[in-house]
Parts: structure tokens; sequence; C-alpha cells
């Protein structure tokens, strides 16, 4: 069951008007905020994180090329790692009440 979801254009990280693309092989840190919810989980259950390049069809293709958006005119298979590690201090935070 999914939960909750949000999307992120990357080379919309630091700015809306002025889009900066990744350089392949160079870990970038980035805060995924997703939408308020709630949830019970009972004992046992167990919570998954998915990360995806995309959500073809719920929300419009995302070519991994640089192209600008929607005007794309080939496709490349993009790889997404999440970084674990002293330098790279990842983590999921989740609000829990009592």
């Amino acid at each position: 069951m999914n939960v909750a979801d949000t999307v992120l254009r990357l080379r919309y990280r630091n700015s809306w008007s002025n889009p900066e693309l990744m350089e392949p092989g160079r870990v970038y840190p980035i805060t995924i905020t997703l939408p308020a919810t709630s949830n019970l989980f009972q004992k046992g259950h167990r919570i998954r994180i998915d990360i995806a390049s995309s959500n073809f069809p719920r929300l419009e293709v995302n070519p991994n090329t640089g192209e600008p958006v929607g005007r794309h005119t080939y496709t490349v298979i993009a790889s997404n790692t999440v970084h674990l590690g002293a330098d790279t201090p990842s983590h999921v935070v989740f609000p829990v009440v009592p």
C-alpha cells in the first residue's frame, strides 16, 4: 500500500528559474519532503521506501538527458544511489505520535 509519494526534478533542486543539471558520479545532498499523512503501523509491519527516476504514466517521462522538459529526443537509463556513510549521512525522519 502506498501511503505517500512526491516527485522532485533535480535540475530544479536549487532554483525553479535557474535549472542546474547534475554531474554523473557527483553526490548531491537533497531533502525529500512528503505531504502530511497519517497511518497506524501495527507491530511487525515494515516500511519500504522506493526511489525511482520515473512514475510514468502518472507523471511525465523523465528522459534523464538534460534536454528541455517535454521536448526530449531520446532517453537514457538513470541509476539512483542513496549514499550511506560518515561523509554522506543519509537518513529518514518519521514523526511518531504515541
